[in-house]
């Protein structure tokens, strides 16, 4: 039986033009009537649908229109709803951050991939850091520092050298970036339970923004990062491509 499809893309012209072809053999309804999503673009374009159709409970099938495309499958236009029928499903839950900006002001964002804390002056950022209420470093002088879940494990986190997470552990990345003091310190592995807290030190003389999944908050105070299990998004791939076969292939790239 045939899934109806809602086709959403970029406005890169490359992913609109496919989506107005595969809209030519398909059909496309409303993403609130439909089975399943189908979106055009690149891994940034997937988390902003993900985000945008996070209420509907319906899967979301990613097709390369990008450039890296780690969120996405091959783009091709033919046999999709047999790919769609024959797609295996990831389940991830994204991150809360709650911020608190030195106005006093707060800001809820969700986060996929990961929450950033980043130097927003010329000066070294200072933070504290807090697990589950327990003060585990008083003072990390440093560029910034994320918390990531195993979904974004490879994004920003990797590249700062955090570790890859398997896509089933229930554990989330601390992960430095460009830490000055302590010198060698790589980050943590903390469980997917864990609320981090950081205090920005000296936050008028070193200013700190936040980033969840690229919107941004100057500014900030404190941050306070936690996983939310009562929301879940689901990303369809093609059988042997899935999302946990795609962080082990990253690791022996």
């Amino acid at each position: 039986m045939s899934q109806k499809i809602a086709f959403v893309a970029s406005r890169a012209s490359v992913a609109q033009t496919a989506r107005a072809a595969l809209i030519g053999r398909y059909g496309d309804v409303s993403p609130a009537e439909a089975d399943v999503i189908v979106a055009l673009g690149g891994d940034g374009f997937m988390l902003h649908t993900l985000h945008s159709t996070q209420e509907l409970d319906v899967p979301v099938y990613g097709m390369n229109r990008g450039t890296i495309g780690f969120l996405m499958n091959e783009y091709h236009e033919d046999a999709l709803q047999e790919r769609l029928a024959a797609a295996e499903e990831a389940v991830i839950n994204p991150l809360v951050m709650e911020a608190t900006h030195i106005d006093g002001s707060r800001a809820t964002a969700l986060a996929i991939n990961e929450v950033s804390l980043l130097r927003a002056g010329p000066q070294a950022a200072k933070l504290r850091i807090t697990v589950d209420g327990r003060q585990r470093m008083e003072e990390l002088v440093c560029d910034g520092a994320l918390v990531a879940t195993p979904a974004g494990s490879t994004a920003y986190n990797y590249s700062a050298h955090g570790p890859i997470l398997p896509i089933g552990a229930d554990v989330l990345a601390l992960t430095p970036v460009a830490a000055f003091r302590p010198r060698r310190w790589r980050g943590a592995l903390l469980p997917k339970s864990a609320t981090v807290r950081f205090d920005v030190l000296e936050a008028d003389k070193r200013p700190v923004m936040a980033d969840a999944d690229g919107k941004s908050h100057r500014n900030v105070a404190t941050v306070e990062i936690r996983s939310d299990p009562t929301i879940s998004h689901r990303i369809l791939f093609d059988p042997g491509h899935g999302l946990e076969e795609r962080l082990i292939s990253e690791q022996f790239n």
